[in-house]
């Protein structure tokens, strides 16, 4: 099988020769160690050598505040979004904001004046032949929408001021709808798969209730999900922290990969995944980036991807837990990760 196939079989659930086997998106500070440890110079070049399934593409989104899709919004009116801290929790523009007319002020971007579609079309060309094309959306309307108020005002104004919060999600799902077309239109053809996102665990469990998480979060969700099944591409959802309790509402709105296997999240072990959820849906994750990857041996990871292979002998997309690998993780540890995922069993 070609790594495709082997994705489309994963996703699908039907008989693999072997898991597909997905690197994530190493944080900048992890880089280069690993570039050194596989004696490349650029991520193109990482991503090769692992031997990853998958080619990650990210949208290419420049305006004069941001430079990502991700830190599309100038939620503290200061001119400048920064990619690398950006945080939830400081108040934003609509900190104040009560009624419908409050909101009138803000200039809401225009992605279309921003991406480049030639360049979307460039980046998905750079791709090593045969591999999964996996388009970085993103579009994560729930986080943005408790940026735009804050964390703290955005929980609040759920319970007290609830229109308010679905007026401001509206308009950011609106917001990345566009984006993604202007994406899906420009690599037609020749994207697998998307991952789109939105955190709402924590360890211990969501940050808010189910019921608000249907309220607030599943919506868009749905619309974004039913957009990408329109250009024929696969979903992969993606939340951090323990969202057990939501996931068959993703299974509900059409996902197709739940991202990731936090696996030290409560009830996100794989064994009650499985239990809970086999046959209704694929998982992406499992080799834990909290304890695991950052202490264990060689050994211990290859026992770990082992133990994953033998849970789902099909179904799972085996990947650090985290889509971004920090820099405290060994690269010996990701290549263990890699060579047990890519052995062919007898």
């Amino acid at each position: 099988m070609n790594s495709i196939e082997r994705f489309y079989n994963t996703v699908e659930r039907r008989p693999v020769d072997r898991p597909a086997a997905w690197l994530g998106m190493p944080d900048i500070k992890a880089q280069p160690a690993l570039f050194d440890y596989y004696g490349v110079k650029n991520l193109h070049e990482l991503k090769v050598s692992v031997g990853d399934d998958f080619y990650a593409v990210e949208v290419p989104y420049h305006s004069p505040e941001a430079n990502a899709i991700y830190a599309a919004f100038d939620w503290y009116m200061d001119g400048n979004v920064d990619m690398q801290e950006r945080t939830l929790t400081a108040d934003g523009c609509f900190k104040d904001a009560e009624e419908m007319e409050d909101l009138a002020f803000f200039q809401w971007p225009d992605p279309a004046k921003y991406i480049d579609t030639a360049e979307c079309a460039r980046r998905v060309e750079a791709a090593p032949e045969n591999k999964v094309l996996l388009g970085m959306m993103w579009s994560a309307h729930f986080q943005d929408t408790c940026a735009a108020f804050g964390m703290e005002t955005a929980l609040m104004n759920m319970v007290a001021n609830p229109e308010i919060v679905e007026a401001v999600d509206e308009k950011i799902v609106d917001f990345y709808l566009k984006a993604n077309e202007i994406f899906y239109e420009a690599t037609k053809g020749k994207l697998h798969a998307v991952l789109i996102g939105n955190d709402m665990g924590s360890q211990r469990g969501l940050i808010l209730s189910p019921e608000m998480v249907r309220r607030f979060v599943m919506p868009g969700c749905r619309k974004l999900v039913e957009q990408a099944h329109s250009y024929g591409l696969k979903v992969i959802y993606h939340s951090c922290g323990s969202i057990v309790d939501v996931i068959p509402d993703l299974i509900e709105a059409g996902v197709d990969v739940v991202h990731p296997i936090q696996a030290l999240a409560a009830g996100m072990q794989p064994e009650n995944l499985k239990a809970k959820f086999e046959g209704r849906v694929s998982f992406c994750g499992g080799v834990d980036t909290q304890e695991l990857l950052v202490h264990a041996s060689e050994e211990e990871v290859r026992r770990k991807v082992r133990e994953l292979r033998s849970l789902f002998p099909t179904g799972l997309i085996i990947s650090p837990s985290h889509e971004a690998i920090m820099n405290d993780i060994p690269p010996v540890n990701i290549k263990a990760l890699f060579d047990e995922a890519q052995r062919i069993y007898e």
